[in-house]
């Protein structure tokens, strides 16, 4: 090998072994500088506890996108929403009480260059759980299909505190939407009715998405539950008890008008209540006793009835009454109920759906909201006052 010279070939040759050495280290094939992995930045933070059960889990991607994020744990994962742009996952799920996560995520820079990264965090521990105890309607006390009045009822088997936690992870929906809202009557029951009587003939489902979901003060809900039922035609019934007459409109048309006799009044308890009722029941056969009268005592009755529709928790039917048939479109006789004829009485059973508007008018006694499912009695405004939330809308089924 020949010596290298000093002088000027000496610093050329420096001078390139520079230059290689610089562009060997700082950029590729091309020329240009790698660029620099993609970061993720998770929330709630590695190796957090006691996180609330309803915390968002957001991941989120800097200098380049998500190509997968998990969240799983043993009692299941969470799943989630990824934008657009790919740069933003959030979880659209509650978490389970009592439960480690872990997230596991890849990104990927504008290279295809891949990074991966995983966390944990542990949600806070459930002292109870709190269980839906009764939806109404339902299959076995309804049908699946109910009239145009008819109100989501759930029953929970503890009381609610956390009114808002529950209620925002309840929804309905339709095939055709309408604008409606929850009500707490108290502490385990919520209802739900819309603005204006349900279209006729529409899918509901309801969905109460509560596993994880805070209840109050360490209760959180044990599972969720879906809710599927159908709206029939339109059928509302009215009467007044001045002028004797119930008429039956189904989608509009009058279909039925039946003689009526009403409560005689006299004493408060007899006079059959004024407002909008829904038929409640049907029933082929009723034992009808006098409410706080004893055996022996004056105006104590037991009586057997047929062909029952229940409007209230007051003890009121419409019903048939072979015994009073002479009064009936003329006068007020009964203890309160709506008496029509044995013939009227066998169409009304057969022609009438649990939850069908049954209005009557004329009488001094209102129907209480809370008398059996009085929902229709208050006003928009008022039954807003006692949702949560203040409002809500279905969504498209």
């Amino acid at each position: 090998m020949g010596r290298v010279a000093c002088g000027s070939g000496g610093l050329l040759l420096l001078a390139l072994l520079t230059s290689c050495s610089t562009n060997s280290s700082s950029a590729d094939e091309t020329g240009q500088a790698p660029l620099a992995d993609a970061s993720v930045t998770v929330a709630p933070l590695d190796k957090s506890q006691n996180v609330p059960t309803d915390q968002t889990v957001v991941v989120a991607a800097q200098g380049g996108t998500l190509k997968s994020v998990r969240v799983e744990s043993k009692a299941g994962g969470l799943r989630g929403v990824l934008s657009a742009d790919r740069t933003r996952w959030r979880s659209s799920r509650t978490a389970t009480p009592g439960t480690t996560y872990t997230i596991s995520t890849v990104a990927v820079n504008a290279d295809g260059k891949q990074k991966e990264t995983t966390s944990t965090f542990t949600t806070v521990k459930a002292t109870k759980t709190f269980d839906v105890e009764r939806v109404t309607p339902n299959k076995d006390d309804t049908g699946l299909t109910v009239g145009v009045g008819m109100p989501v009822m759930i029953t929970f088997n503890q009381p609610i505190t956390d009114r808002v936690s529950v209620e925002r992870n309840l929804s309905v929906r339709s095939t055709k939407p309408v604008q409606g809202a929850w009500h707490w009557f108290d502490d385990r029951h919520v209802d739900f009715r819309p603005k204006k009587y349900w279209p006729a003939h529409t899918d509901v489902r309801v969905d109460a998405r509560l596993a994880g979901v805070r209840g109050g003060e360490g209760l959180y809900g044990k599972r969720d539950l879906a809710v599927k039922f159908k709206i029939g035609r339109s059928q509302i019934t009215s009467g007044s008890t001045n002028e004797h007459v119930l008429t039956v409109k189904r989608d509009g048309r009058t279909v039925r008008t039946m003689p009526m006799s009403a409560g005689q009044g006299g004493e408060w308890k007899y006079y059959t209540t004024s407002g909008i009722h829904l038929a409640m029941s049907r029933e082929p056969v009723t034992v009808m006793v006098s409410p706080g009268i004893g055996p022996g005592s004056p105006g104590y009755y037991q009586l057997t009835v047929y062909n029952t529709v229940r409007i209230s928790n007051s003890g009121e039917y419409v019903h048939s009454a072979p015994w009073s048939v002479g009064s009936q479109g003329n006068s007020n006789v009964s203890h309160g109920c709506v008496n029509v004829s044995p013939e009227n009485a066998a169409w009304f059973i057969e022609n009438t759906l649990i939850g069908d508007p049954i209005i009557i008018t004329g009488s001094p006694r209102k129907l209480e909201p809370t008398n059996g499912w009085g929902h229709w009695q208050e006003s928009w405004k008022e039954w807003l006052k006692w949702s949560s939330l203040k409002a809500a809308s279905t969504d498209d089924l």
